[in-house]
């Protein structure tokens, strides 16, 4: 009898467990905010701006996202270093910061539908375009890059001597005062220091064309379909009524 005791009272909390994961399960379903990381240094996608507010193309986007889903999209800022251990532990629910879709990156995170596509491009020194005048001119020089990018990885392929910066600007201010021979980024960044920032455009220019073709997308955990299929409808949504293509316009993302 006591036997047949214990074997009842496991069931029950069996049953008490799986009813309470269950729960569980579907009131993170029904979740009404979702905190997105970026790392806010990657204009124009995202910035800090003179105010200390998160601005950017991919931050207009999120926050338009959210309302077209009816749920409250909140922004987190978080270095970039340690942005998809964040994501994979559940720190936040995605990740929105010009992040490049590549196959490697698929084995663990799902990607929504990419809202743009860039290439990684070389910044010099405007007085330096005669001698470097694309990626293959860097042989041997030292060359600037945001740990952990696509730029980083895409310079394995030359001989070049990298210099790894936490953010991509002071990689730029480097090369800006003469510390290095050039940065390589993505060509929409480069834009937004080469032909907007008052500080570089008559200092620094980009030197050929973008030498990588890359997929830009928000990505969310692995597994997580709710999220992305909000993402999704939404961007399509945008794409059809030309919201996309405005916010694109606004922030000079070609």
């Amino acid at each position: 009898m006591k036997k047949l005791t214990a074997v009842l009272l496991v069931l029950v909390v069996a049953l008490a467990a799986a009813f309470a994961n269950g729960s569980s399960e579907s009131a993170s379903a029904e979740k009404s905010e979702y905190i997105f990381a970026a790392n806010c240094a990657w204009p124009p996608f995202e910035m800090v701006d003179d105010n200390g507010d998160v601005v950017g193309f991919e931050m207009e986007l999120v926050q338009r996202l959210g309302e077209l889903a009816g749920k409250k999209f909140t922004i987190r800022n978080v270095a970039w270093d340690t942005i998809f251990a964040g994501l994979a532990n559940g720190q936040y629910d995605a990740v929105a910061s010009g992040v490049t879709v590549t196959e490697e990156r698929k084995k663990t995170i799902d990607f929504a539908d990419p809202f743009c596509n860039i290439g990684q491009i070389v910044v010099i020194r405007t007085k330096d375009a005669g001698s470097i005048k694309g990626v293959a001119d860097l042989t041997k020089k030292k060359v600037g890059v945001q740990l952990g990018t696509t730029g980083d990885f895409a310079l394995d392929d030359y001989d070049v001597v990298k210099a790894q910066y936490d953010e991509i600007g002071l990689a730029i201010i480097d090369l800006a005062n003469g510390n290095i021979d050039a940065v390589v980024c993505d060509s929409t960044v480069a834009a937004d220091y080469v032909l907007a920032n008052e500080n570089f455009k008559t200092v620094l220019s980009t030197a050929g064309g973008p030498f990588t073709t890359e997929e830009i997308a928000i990505c969310v955990k692995k597994g997580n379909s709710t999220l992305l299929d909000m993402i999704n409808a939404g961007q399509k949504t945008m794409e059809e009524n030309g919201e996309m293509a405005a916010l694109k316009a606004k922030w000079n993302i070609l």
